[in-house]
C-alpha cells in the first residue's frame, strides 16, 4: 500500500510515543512541527523527516502533503486545521479541536464546505471495553470512571500547556470525559443530553481541574454518570477505571485490573479477563487512518462525532463553573 506523504504538528504530544512506530510504518513523515524541537528530535530520525518549529512553517513546506495529524495546543487547533483545509489536505485532530464549541464548528464547517474529511481520535470506539460494554445492549443506565494520572505528568511529557486553561480550555474533563460521552451517546442512540457537572482542583490545586463528575440524561430518561481525572497517583498502573452499562439485554461490568462480567436479562453470568488499557489503541488507530484514508475515513470517528460530545462537554463546563461561582444564568 502506497504511504501517504504526512505531516506531524505537534509532535511532543503525549499520544505520540503510542503510536510513533506506527505512524514510521504506515505513513511517509515528510515534516513535523513543534515549539521546542529538541523535544522531538529523535522523532524526526525516526521518521527521517525535516523539523520546523512552527505548523504554519510545516505547511507552508510541505503543502502537498497528503495527510496531516493535527497535535498542537488546543488553542492552535482551529488556525491549523482551517489551513489544512483551506489546502485540501485531509487530517486527524485531537481533542477538543478548539478552545470552544464555536471553533470546533468553524472547523466542521469549513470541512464539510471544502469536501475534506477530518477524523478524530476516539479511540476507545471498537476498543476491548466497548465491544464487551455492548454485550448489554443499548444503553439504559451507565457509570463510567476514568481517573488518570496527576496533572503534573503533563509537565514531565513536555506538553506544560495542558495545565494553563487559557490554553488548553480545560483540564481532565476535556481531555478524558469526549470518549466516555460518545461511547453513551452511540450506544443510547442520543445526538444530545441534558447535562449537570461538578468540577474541582483541590487534590493538586493547579489552574485546571483535576476531578470532574458529570451527569447526563436523554430526552427518553437514559442517564450516564462519568467521573474522570487527574488523581491517580503516579505509577506503573497508570489509572483506576470502572464501567457499567445496564442495557437491554442485560448489565456489563469491567474493573481496572480487566475483570469483566456481564449477565443477561435472563440471569445467565459470563466472565473474562479483558485488556482496559487505552494506549495499545492509538497505533491501532493509525493503521484505521492509514487503510481508510483513500476512503475518506469511513468508518472512523469523524468531526461531526466529536461535535456531538463537546456539546455536551462544553455545556457541562458552563454549568460546573457557574456551580463553582454561584453565579447562575438564566437559559
Amino acid at each position: 500500500m502506497k504511504r501517504a506523504k504526512t505531516i506531524i504538528l505537534g509532535a511532543s504530544h503525549w499520544h505520540v510515543p503510542l503510536c510513533a512506530d506506527r505512524i514510521a510504518e504506515r505513513h511517509d513523515v515528510v515534516g513535523i512541527s513543534d515549539p521546542v524541537p529538541s523535544r522531538v528530535e529523535h522523532l524526526a530520525v525516526l521518521w527521517d523527516a525535516p523539523l520546523y518549529q512552527s505548523w504554519e512553517d510545516a505547511l507552508a513546506a510541505h503543502g502537498d502533503a497528503e495527510l496531516a495529524y493535527v497535535l498542537v495546543p488546543h488553542d492552535e487547533m482551529r488556525d491549523a486545521c482551517l489551513a489544512l483545509v483551506a489546502r485540501r489536505i485531509p487530517l486527524v485532530v485531537e481533542k477538543p479541536a478548539g478552545l470552544s464549541l464555536r471553533e470546533l464548528v468553524d472547523v466542521r464547517t469549513a470541512a464539510d464546505a471544502a469536501g475534506v474529511p477530518i477524523a478524530v481520535t476516539l479511540v476507545q470506539r471498537g476498543g476491548p471495553t466497548d465491544r464487551w460494554l455492548a454485550k448489554a445492549g443499548r444503553s439504559v443506565y451507565e457509570t463510567v470512571q476514568f481517573i488518570a494520572g496527576p496533572p503534573d505528568r503533563y509537565l514531565a511529557s513536555g506538553s506544560p500547556w495542558m495545565l494553563d486553561v487559557e490554553r488548553a480550555g480545560g483540564g481532565c474533563m476535556v481531555n478524558l470525559a469526549p470518549h466516555f460521552v460518545d461511547l453513551f451517546l452511540r450506544s443510547a442512540e442520543a445526538e444530545k443530553a441534558a447535562v449537570t457537572a461538578a468540577l474541582s482542583s483541590a487534590l493538586h490545586r493547579r489552574g485546571v481541574e483535576d476531578y470532574a463528575s458529570m451527569t447526563l440524561t436523554t430526552a427518553d430518561g437514559r442517564i450516564a454518570t462519568i467521573e474522570v481525572g487527574y488523581a491517580f497517583p503516579g505509577s506503573p498502573l497508570k489509572r483506576h477505571c470502572s464501567f457499567t452499562r445496564i442495557g437491554t439485554a442485560g448489565t456489563a461490568t469491567i474493573w481496572t485490573d480487566g475483570n469483566a462480567s456481564f449477565t443477561s436479562v435472563d440471569g445467565a453470568t459470563e466472565t473474562a479477563l479483558i485488556d482496559v488499557d487505552s494506549d495499545p489503541l492509538y497505533g491501532l488507530f493509525v493503521d484505521q487512518v492509514a487503510e481508510q484514508l483513500g476512503r475518506g475515513f469511513v468508518g472512523l470517528p469523524r468531526i461531526s462525532d466529536l461535535e456531538t460530545a463537546m456539546t455536551v462537554i462544553w455545556d457541562a463546563y458552563a454549568h460546573g463553573r457557574q456551580e463553582k461561582t454561584g453565579v447562575h444564568t438564566q437559559h
